[in-house]
């Protein structure tokens, strides 16, 4: 099915996270957070090659400790703040294209701060690309909060209007099922997102992670959850 096809997987992990400072490679579960997402790699039955994107020297001997390739610091200007993913993403293709001899068909990217992913995920995204013949698969789960439930507030933070009538009146299970992206699984043909620089196209698709593997650590409260549900998943 996914014979001849050459897989890369990508981690992007900058060094300047101000939410929770060093939160890719902090402790989860006894091991650096980044790790969570090499090792379900390394279990995947088509990933080839995993290569990580950063800018720090100290988060690159890190990967490498578990088994990923850090060939190369990221430039300041991609690392900062304002700097926009897809950027840092296509100068690694780039560089990948530019300085090794191995051709890539599949680019999965992993998302370091979702570390509840299962090589299950990842297998699964991966044959929903070749099996639809898609250009791009992402995750998604099911939205935390219904959408109808959320609003804007004035500045008197009146609640008049928040909540259409109609909703008001109806229990969650009457509503419409809305999913959210979940940063689980990206993936993409190498060529498709060389050459449009999105995981977004009309001939893209969504496979669903449950929400107990849908947690993305961006706050504290987030990562003591994760803890606690990997400590709880231990035998």
């Amino acid at each position: 099915m996914i014979q001849h096809q050459r897989v890369l997987a990508y981690i992007p992990i900058r060094s300047g996270s101000k939410s929770i400072p060093d939160k890719n490679i902090i402790d989860v579960g006894g091991k650096p957070l980044v790790a969570h997402s090499i090792e379900a790699a390394k279990k995947s039955r088509y990933v080839d090659k995993i290569i990580v994107s950063t800018d720090s020297p100290r988060y690159a001997e890190i990967v490498k400790e578990y088994g990923a390739e850090a060939p190369f610091l990221r430039p300041a200007e991609l690392a900062d703040d304002t700097a926009i993913e897809m950027d840092a993403c296509q100068h690694m293709m780039g560089w990948v294209e530019k300085n090794w001899a191995d051709k890539f068909d599949i680019l999965v990217k992993l998302e370091a701060t979702s570390p509840l992913r299962t090589v299950e995920d990842i297998d699964k995204a991966i044959e929903e690309l070749v099996e639809k013949s898609a250009d791009t698969v992402v995750t998604v789960t099911e939205a935390f909060t219904h959408p109808f439930w959320m609003n804007i507030l004035p500045a008197d933070h009146s609640l008049k209007n928040f909540i259409a009538p109609d909703i008001a009146r109806k229990n969650r299970q009457q509503l419409p099922t809305y999913y959210q992206l979940d940063g689980v699984v990206y993936v993409a043909r190498w060529n498709f997102l060389k050459q449009h620089k999105t995981w977004f196209a009309d001939n893209s698709y969504a496979t669903i992670t449950p929400n107990s593997r849908a947690v993305d650590i961006d706050t504290i409260s987030q990562l003591e959850l994760v803890r606690i549900l990997i400590k709880n998943s231990q035998p």
